[in-house]
């Protein structure tokens, strides 16, 4: 079962670079597919703590070689600071692979970010200001700046200056901001070059030579499917595909050679930024939530909006990208509380929904319907087999089970890396 995705099931931060970096022991290759610096994976390894925002959460597994595909737009910046920053600290990164296809995050991507969210007002999207959707945008429009421009100077200052025409334009005359030096961008990106040449690969041939040699390949998602530009709460979310299916288009290998979906869910909901989010809880028992699970951004350290879990978020999650299994992470969070709600339906106007409405109009107008579970007092931090969880927690995750139709295989019950229980082997 060599080809494996691992997706978030909700809207990021469910905990996938725990579930990445233990099966990082066991793979060969770990893919990031989608996203940016944008997204953030804590990954904790006894006493000491690791933020990694473009390196695959496995680079802290010295025997798997992490791979940056070419559905990532790169920081070249935030790349070699977080490998610096790791080999500062002892960590070996001279395995990472970078897709020569993969796009490159220019000073003028951040710029744009920044000043159109501020245009927007009152409809800001809630980006993080890092350039990513303007960098996606200019993929898109066939004017992007990717990895292997780097070698080619004369090709390199030509794409810049050619982008630079018509965001110069908007930049002074809508946002009366300054105009960019298309030659200080050239020279800051051309800087990189050297150091970053030795990382550069076809990653499509490299993946599937792997995936041939009977190499087992995990594929991590960033952010999660509910952040979707085409399956989300549009317009609040990423400017990528984080779903399953962008696991082929971002890394260069085919449906067939996916064998499992595996699906991250947080044992209650948060989300960061603007957007929809119908169990928000404005009150003081969201808060609870927030500082009992340190519910703070890794890559901006704002403050998540949290609520109970939502099965119609993980259940419409789990049909679209063919969920194989699901792993529930922060169980411990929930420890304390007599009853834990659970939303297994939404009331549109009078209209029960078990699955997610259709359209924007509805869910903004959704109002979550609860059924509410047994909670526990008993420390589960410990447990390491499912038969040693009490009973009401037992209950709890069968009870998700059903609601989002898909097995819980595994169960974090803390942030370490051993604080786990598994129902089913993942690989």
């Amino acid at each position: 079962m060599p080809g494996i995705v691992i997706i978030g099931t909700q809207w990021g931060d469910e905990g996938k670079g725990k579930a990445t970096d233990q099966l990082g022991e066991r793979v060969d290759y770990v893919v990031r597919y989608s996203g940016g610096n944008n997204a953030g994976h804590t990954v904790v390894v006894g006493d000491e703590k690791y933020a990694l925002h473009l390196l695959p959460s496995a680079i802290l597994n010295p025997n798997c070689v992490p791979v940056i595909g070419n559905g990532v737009v790169v920081d070249l910046s935030v790349l070699f600071e977080e490998i610096d920053a790791l080999l500062a600290r002892g960590i070996a990164a001279d395995r990472v692979l970078i897709s020569a296809n993969a796009h490159i995050i220019t000073p003028y991507h951040q710029v744009i970010d920044k000043v159109s969210e501020r245009f927007l007002g009152k409809r800001k999207i809630g980006t993080t200001g890092r350039g990513v959707g303007p960098a996606y945008a200019d993929k898109v429009n066939r004017v992007g700046i990717r990895i292997q421009d780097l070698f080619d100077e004369s090709i390199l200052r030509q794409k810049v200056t050619a982008a630079l025409e018509q965001k110069n334009a908007l930049l002074v005359k809508v946002y009366n901001r300054p105009a960019i030096s298309a030659e200080e961008v050239s020279n800051t990106l051309l800087s990189f070059a050297d150091r970053v040449r030795p990382m550069v690969v076809d990653a499509g041939v490299i993946l599937n030579d792997a995936l041939d040699a009977g190499k087992v390949v995990l594929f991590e998602g960033a952010q999660a499917h509910h952040l979707d530009v085409d399956f989300g709460t549009y317009p609040y979310v990423t400017s990528s595909n984080p779903i399953a299916a962008g696991a082929c288009t971002g890394s260069g290998v085919g449906p067939t050679r996916i064998d499992r979906v595996i699906g991250i869910a947080k044992a209650y909901t948060t989300r960061v930024g603007e957007g929809p989010f119908p169990g928000e809880l404005l009150d003081e028992t969201g808060e609870a939530l927030r500082q009992a699970g340190a519910e703070f951004g890794t890559t901006t350290g704002r403050p998540r909006r949290c609520g109970w879990f939502d099965a119609l978020v993980v259940e419409q999650a789990a049909r679209t990208n063919a969920l194989t299994d699901v792993f529930l992470t922060k169980l411990d969070v929930l420890t304390g509380w007599e009853k834990i709600p659970v939303i297994v339906a939404y009331d549109v106007e009078g209209v029960r929904h078990t699955r997610m409405p259709m359209t924007q109009t509805e869910l903004h107008h959704a109002v979550p319907v609860y059924e509410f579970l047994d909670g526990w007092t008993e420390d589960i931090t410990k447990a390491r087999a499912f038969e040693e969880l009490p009973a009401t927690t037992q209950t709890y995750v069968k009870r998700l089970e059903e609601l989002i139709g898909v097995r819980i295989s595994g169960i974090g019950v803390g942030p370490g890396r051993e604080e786990t229980v598994m129902i089913h082997d993942l690989l």
